[in-house]
């Protein structure tokens, strides 16, 4: 029977693992702990710093869902600061539903045509709080509209994280849940000012978070990326193996059957190659290139990993549609056993793979050893392992 919490399960629920701890810590001391006397002033400035920073950071990282929400938020503290609790009503309906705007609309990030937009309908809706409060400042806080509202931004959000849930997605929807605490929390001296600062860090770290793992993984593959192997190779000790791979007569697939299906290619060779044996870690190294790290382990221990996977990718079949296949599920199904609609592609590797010792002491030598293992893997035939 697979268990409940099975790895794939608790790998996906783990972006949300800080978002979450910073809500919780937030709400343990907002209950608990009053602020002293002579940090009262923080309940001003805490919120207003870090939200500035986050739409300081997202503009900086071109991030323009990030801009509309850090800056929406930054705008309803500030509205609610000056203007008085009284604008909270339209307040909640004003942050969800601009949330809910910029995570339907395409990423066109925050320095260009649509952030300028977006800075427009910031200002316009400022300058109707101002003219409105008067006529809204009896309303009740948060009403059942603004609830909806708030249920219309998250689900929007909460459907922007699926499938992959990267850290800015998942700290984008804790950034709203931090903001309806905040205008719905009904303990403590001033919880409004702590959510408000949870949702600043909340969107800062998400930002710094995104950024390494843009710097760190590919993109394409989901793998490490050649500098997250480079910071990795300076923290091993002695013993290790490296093992260089590459996708053979690649630049034969791209030209024959498109780049889709060379990207398709790449990410099943990725794919395997992250299901290797031996503590193996797989990276994406460049183009068709790949690498495997075995920290801790010998040639000899590494060897018998590297055969398995090279043979997992050669039995593999790769089904690829061909271009007259229909669109429609139930007619391509009908035209599959007449063998027009799809074929099969066999993807091979050739690996070449290196230790330190006498010719090879320091990783960049190792990784050279190991790449020019590769070359001679290609020359004896491809598709094998060579040392």
């Amino acid at each position: 029977m697979k268990p409940v919490l099975d790895a794939e399960f608790l790998k996906a629920l783990r972006p949300a693992g800080v978002p979450a701890g910073i809500l919780l810590a937030t709400a343990v001391l907002a209950w608990l702990v009053p602020l002293p006397p002579s940090l009262l002033g923080l309940q001003s400035a805490g919120p207003y710093t870090l939200l500035a920073i986050a739409v300081a950071l997202a503009w900086y990282f071109n991030r323009g869902r990030a801009f509309v929400v850090a800056a929406s938020l930054l705008g309803a503290f500030g509205a609610s600061h000056v203007l008085g609790s009284g604008v909270q009503a339209a307040l909640a309906l004003i942050v969800p539903l601009n949330a809910a705007g910029a995570l339907l609309l395409p990423e066109r990030g925050a320095r260009y045509r649509a952030g300028y937009a977006w800075l427009a309908v910031l200002a316009l809706e400022g300058l109707l709080l101002v003219g409105l409060r008067d006529l809204i400042s009896g309303a009740e806080p948060m009403p059942l509209v603004g609830r909806i509202a708030f249920a219309m931004g998250f689900a929007c959000a909460a459907w922007r994280t699926w499938p992959e849930a990267t850290p800015l997605q998942v700290g984008t929807a804790a950034a709203l849940v931090s903001w309806f605490i905040a205008a719905n929390w009904r303990y403590g001296t001033d919880p409004h000012s702590a959510f408000m600062s949870a949702a600043g860090v909340i969107l800062i770290l998400s930002m710094l978070r995104e950024s390494h793992r843009l710097a760190f993984r590919d993109a394409l593959t989901g793998l490490p990326g050649r500098r997250a192997l480079e910071e990795r190779l300076r923290s091993l000790g002695s013993r290790y193996a490296v093992a260089m791979v590459d996708v053979d007569h690649f630049k034969k697939f791209n030209d024959t059957h498109g780049h889709d299906i060379g990207d398709q290619v790449l990410k099943l060779v990725g794919a395997r190659l992250a299901e290797v044996g031996g503590d193996g870690i797989a990276f994406r190294y460049g183009g068709e290139e790949f690498s495997v790290l075995f920290p801790g382990a010998s040639l000899d221990e590494a060897l018998p990993h590297l055969e398995a996977i090279r043979a997992s990718i050669e039995g593999y079949r790769m089904a690829v549609r061909s271009p007259d296949r229909p669109k429609s599920q139930e007619t391509g199904s009908k035209r599959r056993g007449e063998g027009v609609s799809e074929k099969n592609l066999s993807v091979t590797v050739s690996i070449g793979a290196c230790a330190p010792g006498k010719n090879a002491r320091t990783p960049a030598q190792v990784v050279k050893a190991a790449d020019e293992a590769l070359y001679r893997a290609k020359q004896g035939g491809r598709n094998r392992v060579s040392t």
